[in-house]
């Protein structure tokens, strides 16, 4: 048993006694995964030992902690844990002799920079593809998204965060002609639209997320004194509240890694083991393009070294094309109450490779809680036949652990203070700010200067009007046709080019002041 626990990640054992262990191979370990089960069977306990597996070959772990219970894999288990004496009958039931107590290397992550480090990207880093997926835009807002992107990087304003966005908004706006005969239609509405949804996405904490520092990949990469991989915990428990934001981010940063890493083939071990919990969220009403790019990265990243490790409930939360990338399965019980949930049973055991011992779909149904159907891929990537296996139990503590634990290990974290004071360097939004505010001062110039005209001008007519040179004393029915038209036709005209300058003025003052000058003025 120890020799194979060494050559492997140890999950647990099978057989008819559990007594045949079930390994997963490090080399095929980026052939990805699934982990499927009901609610309380114990699919956290398995990520939780398989992230404690891979740590301690070295390989660094990012996953999710929906619950809350994950951060207890910084400290060790205990004696004094009310469920160490089963730990220790299981551990004899599957000959897991080298069983102990150890805690891992963490560091801790949040969105919302309360129980972890801040964790942020940029929005042109999240790009118009993921951010439409965000802000739940239709095709034609999609379009408006992807031509303002454009009109960013042609005119090298940078975007860092929401603000950023929302004033490059309103200069698509107020350029929408031009921009329409160039990149096609950019309607008002859809402005509209999209300037609420970045509200909403505002008031799901969206500002947080955007902005800079942001996220070094290398930072998820890191490794302890020892040569243990640390395990990356996103605090997920307050940001699972804005399902759309938790998974468009997992998704951004896995886009992220495949666009960022190297051509490694495969290695004798991953670079890096993420865990995507809730994975079911990622699928819910996405549009087609978003799960082609999903598959796309699912298919391409094992290459750089990667393994993604899906935790759903049921194997049917994942499209069946990217379904049929995950190489390495545990699936606890699922439960058939229903017609549905018996032909999504039926569906999950056609997934495995039959075992002559068992029917598969009775065993998915009839697993306890810490058993599971596993099927680990074997020598030429082979999937394995599907073993009733009991998980081993974790070595680090089952539960959450202290607050102030948690705080001391933030202050002894390798980025601590990295990522905790925000920046704000100059980008779109103070570009346009400071465009606006010379616009404005010009208006201000301008129709100071016409003021002045004016007054000069009204001054040179009160001047003549008491030297007589204009007026005539003839007293004949035509002159005085003639005086009274010039006279008429002369305050016309004044008249005219009065209002049409203060016309002119006023309404161009009001589009700088109240249009760009509003925005930036609430600001």
């Amino acid at each position: 048993m120890a020799d194979q626990v060494d050559n492997g990640i140890f999950v647990g054992g099978g057989g008819p006694d559990y007594g045949q262990a079930q390994v997963l191979r490090p080399d095929y370990a980026n052939r990805h995964g699934l982990i499927a089960g009901a609610t309380g069977t114990g699919k956290t306990v398995t990520l939780q030992i398989l992230a404690e597996s891979f740590s301690a070959l070295g390989v660094p772990v990012v996953l999710s902690d929906v619950k809350g219970d994950l951060s207890g894999l910084a400290q060790a288990g205990s004696p004094d844990f009310k469920l160490h004496q089963p730990f220790m009958d299981r551990a004899a039931t599957i000959n897991f002799t080298d069983y102990a107590y150890r805690a891992f290397p963490v560091t801790f992550w949040d969105l919302f920079g309360e129980q972890g480090h801040p964790i942020r990207t940029t929005v042109a880093e999240m790009g118009p593809l993921l951010l439409s997926r965000l802000l739940e835009l239709s095709e034609a807002q999609e379009g408006v998204m992807n031509i303002a992107f454009r009109v960013a990087d042609e005119e090298g304003w940078a975007l860092l965060d929401l603000k950023d966005l929302q004033a490059l908004l309103v200069w698509v706006g107020e350029n929408r002609k031009t921009l329409s005969l160039r990149y096609g239609n950019v309607s008002t509405a859809s402005i509209g639209a999209i300037q609420r949804r970045l509200l909403v996405l505002e008031g799901q904490g969206g500002t947080a997320f955007f902005g800079e520092p942001a996220l070094e990949l290398d930072d998820l990469f890191l490794t302890d004194a020892a040569g243990a991989g640390r395990i990356n915990i996103l605090a997920a428990d307050k940001l699972m509240q804005s399902p759309r934001l938790y998974a468009t981010f997992l998704l951004w940063l896995l886009s992220e890694l495949f666009e960022t890493l190297p051509e490694v083939g495969d290695p004798d071990k991953p670079k890096l083991v993420f865990f995507f919990d809730e994975a079911h969220l990622l699928f819910e009403d996405a549009p087609k393009a978003l799960v082609d790019k999903v598959e796309q990265v699912a298919r391409l990243i094992r290459s750089k070294g990667v393994g993604v490790y899906f935790i759903t409930q049921n194997p049917a939360d994942v499209p069946e094309d990217i379904l049929g990338q995950l190489g390495n399965r545990v699936q606890h019980a699922l439960r058939a109450f229903t017609a549905k949930d018996r032909r999504d049973l039926r569906q999950a055991a056609e997934n495995y490779r039959d075992n002559p011992d068992f029917d598969i779909e009775d065993a998915i149904r009839e697993v306890g809680v810490g058993e599971a159907v596993t099927s680990l891929l074997e020598r030429k990537g082979i999937p394995g036949i599907a073993q009733r296996t009991l998980i081993r139990p974790p070595s680090s503590q089952l539960g959450p652990i202290e607050p102030s634990t948690r705080a001391a290990l933030m202050g002894q974290s390798p980025v601590a203070g990295k990522y905790e004071t925000l920046q704000d360097r100059e980008s779109a939004y103070e570009i346009l700010q400071k465009r606006a505010a010379e616009a404005a001062k010009e208006a201000e110039e301008a129709e100071a200067a016409e003021e002045q005209a004016e007054a000069a001008e009204r001054e040179y007519r009160a001047g003549r009007r008491y030297t007589g040179g204009g007026v005539s004393r003839s007293s004949s029915r035509p002159a005085r046709q003639r005086r009274s038209s010039s006279r008429s036709d002369s305050i016309g005209t004044t008249f005219a080019k009065s209002f049409a300058r203060q016309l002119g003025t006023r309404t161009g003052r009001a589009v700088v002041r109240g249009v760009l000058g509003g925005l930036f003025r609430g600001r």
